[in-house]
């Protein structure tokens, strides 16, 4: 349902497309938490941004109802869309991504499934896939398989909103 509403956001006109943020500091660091998104599992934000840089906190594969995809491709690929989406709630694209980090519990099971998803988000050209590392962790956020976390190129020189 959300990727059905994301695609009217370019009908509603730019002013009100953009996600405003839910804060901003007197640095000009602005916070994000979309009402229509999950609710975080702990005392953190979704994203922040600050100058020309936008970052993305490390998502797990949360569905819209706060419950998790099912273990496995359908949970990586949920983790990788949520941060897509968030990438895209701000008018930022996922060609704009400066570098991931992807924590995973078992790098044999979930290393070739995150690099397939990446490939169905960013294609087959291997120049344009952004940095990224990948990391065998003993534990993630209540026993997830995989946490994925990206940092985009965010400038306001492109018409976005100052935050």
């Amino acid at each position: 349902m959300r990727f059905a509403i994301l695609s009217l956001l370019p009908l509603l006109g730019p002013s009100m497309a953009v996600l405003q943020p839910n804060y901003t500091s007197s640095a000009g660091v602005s916070i994000y938490n979309p009402a229509d998104f999950f609710t975080p599992t702990g005392p953190w934000s979704l994203m922040s941004h600050a100058g020309d840089t936008l970052y993305i906190a490390g998502m797990r594969g949360i569905l819209p109802n706060n419950t998790l995809a099912p273990v496995g491709l359908p949970r990586v690929r949920q983790a990788y869309q949520n941060m897509a989406e968030l990438a895209e709630m701000v008018e930022v694209e996922l060609y704009d991504c400066l570098r991931l980090v992807v924590y995973t519990t078992n790098m044999e099971e979930y290393r070739d499934l995150c690099n397939q998803v990446q490939i169905e988000l960013w294609g087959d050209d291997v120049n344009s896939y952004p940095p990224r590392t990948i990391v065998e962790v003993v534990r993630l956020n209540e026993d997830d398989i995989v946490e994925v976390e990206g940092t985009f190129y965010m400038p306001r020189k492109r018409g976005r909103r100052e935050g």
